[in-house]
């Protein structure tokens, strides 16, 4: 089909998008590619520029076609993953005739760069269908990509698995380095003086390899925060103890100088102090996905085992578990803000305080004995810094 306009184009989709085994995908997008030293068929890394999230159906049928066109059928799986040939690149270039000369089309813009450069790198097409466990490592940084960019919510995807798909490997200028080429060329490569720096080793690269965050947001050291994690605008991350793992993050502007492991979300106008923890789904937390609210205050190297509603405090040098024992204060106060709970007795687990609102927890420097009371002071991050 010639497309010499763009109604040649919307209706060279509209034939594609007819066909019985044609499939929107969930996600899609154009992966450079990073080959292992020792089997050039095995992917340590993908990078994207862009993805494409329930969006652009166009630009995939123009994909969808290409590939069909060379025997490939793609939407049977709950992903795919192909490596490009100049042939599908010109093939989708040809489609996108109307479009060449405009600005804008970021799709476009994508492919243009592919061709310029594909002589000398290989790239793939990687699809999500159905989100299930991914079985490829394109598909999990696509994942991670969609997680980064703030294309989808947190907890919203599914990463089961992802750590068996990914290989560990060394990072050398956020490039990476299979354990066993090293190993296997250790002598050639010291005596030689060509060892490359390690910078660290891990399945994940860090998210500053990958993600360009907005201006008002501070990363103070890159280890501090892992691929696939989520940093609202405004966000700072601090050197020293802070560490965001991938899937956690922030969903508006904090302070971060503790931990968020994985699965905690962490909301607006929070300040997570100096060393303080918020545990993950594999850190004692029964599985439980942590959630903190708007405007708490994490004190200095306390640890946070319970989702936490908006307000709250939990003082430093603390530990509040799914099992701790919680006795409670000011009780009327606090059934006035968290509407339909009824605080019946004095003793609680922390657990079945779970995202309440309000709460200062506190230790009597006496006994030991921990306490909530009714949050009375206000927590407010520097507008200067954030």
């Amino acid at each position: 089909m010639l497309i010499n306009s763009k109604d040649d184009f919307k209706n060279f989709v509209k034939e594609v998008q007819s066909k019985s085994s044609y499939k929107n995908p969930k996600a899609f997008g154009i992966a450079r590619l990073d080959k292992s030293q020792l089997n050039k068929d095995k992917t340590l890394q993908a990078t994207f520029s862009l993805v494409n999230y329930e969006e652009n159906f166009g630009t995939f049928s123009v994909f969808f076609e290409a590939f069909l066109q060379r025997g490939l059928e793609i939407g049977n799986d709950s992903e795919a993953v192909v490596e490009l040939k100049e042939e599908d690149i010109n093939f989708a270039l040809l489609m996108f005739k109307p479009f060449l000369d405009e600005k804008g089309h970021k799709n476009i813009d994508v492919l243009k760069a592919v061709k310029k450069y594909f002589n000398s790198a290989s790239f793939a097409f990687v699809a999500i269908f159905d989100d299930v466990e991914p079985k490829s490592v394109e598909c999990v940084y696509l994942k991670l990509y969609l997680l980064s960019n703030k294309k989808v919510e947190l907890r919203s995807l599914n990463l089961n698995g992802a750590f068996s798909v990914l290989p560990n490997l060394a990072w050398s200028d956020n490039k990476p380095i299979e354990l066993e080429y090293l190993r296997q060329n250790e002598n050639e490569l010291k005596m030689s003086g060509t060892y490359p720096k390690i910078d660290f080793v891990d399945k994940f690269p860090r998210f500053l390899a990958h993600v360009i965050p907005e201006d008002n947001t501070r990363i103070l050291e890159s280890s501090k925060v892992r691929m696939g994690a989520y940093l609202a605008a405004g966000t700072t991350i601090m050197p020293g103890a802070a560490y965001v793992n991938f899937n956690a993050g922030t969903t508006g502007a904090c302070m971060v100088e503790g931990r968020i492991s994985s699965s905690a979300v962490v909301a607006e106008g929070t300040d997570i102090g100096g060393g303080a923890s918020i545990l993950g789904v594999l850190s004692g937390t029964s599985g439980n996905a942590i959630s903190i609210g708007k405007k708490c205050l994490l004190g200095a190297n306390s640890v946070t085992g319970i989702p936490l509603g908006d307000n709250c405090i939990v003082d430093a040098g603390i530990a509040i578990l799914e099992g701790t024992k919680i006795l409670i204060k000011d009780k009327e106060d606090l059934e006035k803000i968290n509407k339909g709970f009824k605080f019946n007795k004095d003793l609680y687990k922390a657990m079945e305080l779970s995202g309440l609102n309000g709460l200062h927890f506190r230790m009597n420097s006496q006994n030991g004995q921990i306490s909530a009371s009714l949050n009375k002071k206000a927590v407010k991050l520097n507008k200067q810094l954030h």
